[in-house]
């Protein structure tokens, strides 16, 4: 299977000597950026089902499982810089087979998750624009509505959109650390009493729900061909925008469940991060936190289906997918980009918030246990700590299980569903191969 390679971003210059644009400011905004946007908006009401007002210690767990894995990714990055990230780390370690294929594609199912729930999300805070009481209906609606609409900005190109990314993550990040920092003066001391905690199984179940939060932070990696001395600025990076977004995570959830009940969470679980702004900042404030999950979930959407559809088109490029994804169909827009569009849709339209959320952070763990496994082949290269990998993966795959369990229990369908794209990643990766006898070609 050949390594993706993305294009730089605006901005950046791609080089093979770590004598890149992007520097260790650069690196850290880009992985709060990708942890801390679209997820907090939309996981916080599915968590806040599962671990109550015992939420902050879900996070803090779901942020010890990203640090093990940080230390992995970091060593790895720091070895094999490169802009294909954890599939290079696949193809470096594993070689470039059917094995590393399958991960591919269920990867990029996993971005295809994603992106349904960032755009579910922004149907759910754009519907309290509408109504008071908005039907899964108007939801959906608006849901399939934002796909549809940045699909075609997409189309026409999102060099310009891409510009004021960096813009919007500094004023998402800043009105959530202001409704933090504000909310934290008006916590009600009862609502936090370890007396009120749910039993510690529906901790672990919330942090393995919320994992998909965290699972930003691999995008650092894909940055490592432009960095300036990718070895010492990439682990720094990682670590500074994990140990950040944990910190903000924490102070998030003590805020929500601190203004309040766990009734009033579940009453508005689709867009609890502005119902809890109402307590200390009124109407006002659900406003501007709505507002801000719309442009949060938006610029999500728009990134993550460039992204991702480029993935499809490189993968399809280098042999692993059909030829035809590649080839333009309207504007600029390929294949590949339809096609991711097209099933994010079927998966919006197939589940509801909490399944897509549960089907996405399952994704990434299984992602992050393989890169992790894979890692162990080639700690004399990346110098790495045994014990710590071993641990990276003990726990992701402890998290997995975990979160497999809840749901079974919550949404057996959704475990379904992730074991059938699981085993079509694989199986449409080696058949393809066969049938096609197209020659694979490992990108540099």
């Amino acid at each position: 299977m050949a390594t993706p390679v993305p294009k730089p971003a605006i901005g950046q210059t791609k080089t093979q000597d770590g004598s890149g644009e992007i520097g260790l400011v650069a690196a850290v905004s880009i992985g709060i950026g990708g942890m801390v946007g679209a997820g907090i908006f939309s996981i916080l009401g599915v968590v806040a089902q599962a671990a109550g007002n015992a939420m902050w210690l879900s996070f803090a767990i779901g942020g010890v499982v990203a640090l093990l894995s940080t230390y992995s990714y970091a060593r790895l990055g720091a070895t094999f810089p490169s802009a294909g990230g954890a599939v290079h780390f696949l193809v470096k370690s594993i070689g470039d087979g059917v094995l590393a294929g399958g991960i591919n594609l269920f990867m990029w199912a996993g971005y295809i998750i994603s992106l349904a729930l960032y755009a579910t999300a922004f149907g759910s805070y754009g519907a309290t624009f509408i109504t008071n009481d908005p039907s899964p209906m108007l939801r959906d609606a608006l849901a399939v509505g934002s796909v549809v609409a940045l699909t075609i900005v997409n189309a026409f190109g999102a060099k310009a959109m891409g510009r004021g990314e960096t813009f919007i993550v500094a004023v998402k990040v800043a009105i959530l650390v202001l409704f933090a920092v504000a909310g934290l003066f008006f916590v009600k001391a009862d609502n936090l009493l370890p007396a009120q905690w749910p039993p510690m199984q529906s901790v672990l179940f919330g942090a393995g729900v919320l994992f998909i939060g965290y699972e930003g932070f691999g995008l650092v990696t894909n940055a490592a061909g432009a960095m300036r001395n990718p070895r010492t600025t990439l682990p720094r990076a990682l670590y500074i925008s994990v140990l950040l977004v944990i910190v903000i995570y924490l102070v998030v959830a003590v805020t929500v469940t601190g203004n309040l009940t766990n009734a009033e969470i579940a009453r508005a679980s689709d867009y609890a991060l502005a119902e809890a702004a109402k307590p200390f900042l009124g109407e006002s404030g659900f406003r501007l936190i709505a507002v801000a999950a719309l442009f949060s979930t938006a610029s999500a959407i728009n990134a993550t289906l460039f992204g991702s559809a480029n993935v499809c088109y490189m993968i399809a490029r280098d042999g692993e997918l059909p030829l035809g994804l590649t080839r333009t169909m309207w504007k600029s827009a390929t294949g590949g980009l339809l096609l991711t569009a097209g099933l994010v849709v079927l998966i919006i339209l197939c589940f509801d918030l909490s399944g897509i959320a549960m089907m996405g952070s399952a994704a990434f763990l299984l992602v992050y246990a393989a890169v992790n496994a894979g890692h162990l082949r080639v700690l004399d290269a990346t110098g790495a700590n045994a014990a710590l990998v071993w641990m990276s993966l003990i726990t992701c795959l402890a998290m997995f299980v975990i979160l497999g369990v809840y749901i079974y229990q919550q949404q057996p369908a959704a475990l379904v569903a992730l074991g059938i794209i699981a085993a079509a990643s694989f199986a449409s990766e080696g058949a393809y191969r066969r049938w096609s006898g197209r020659q694979i070609k490992v990108a540099p």
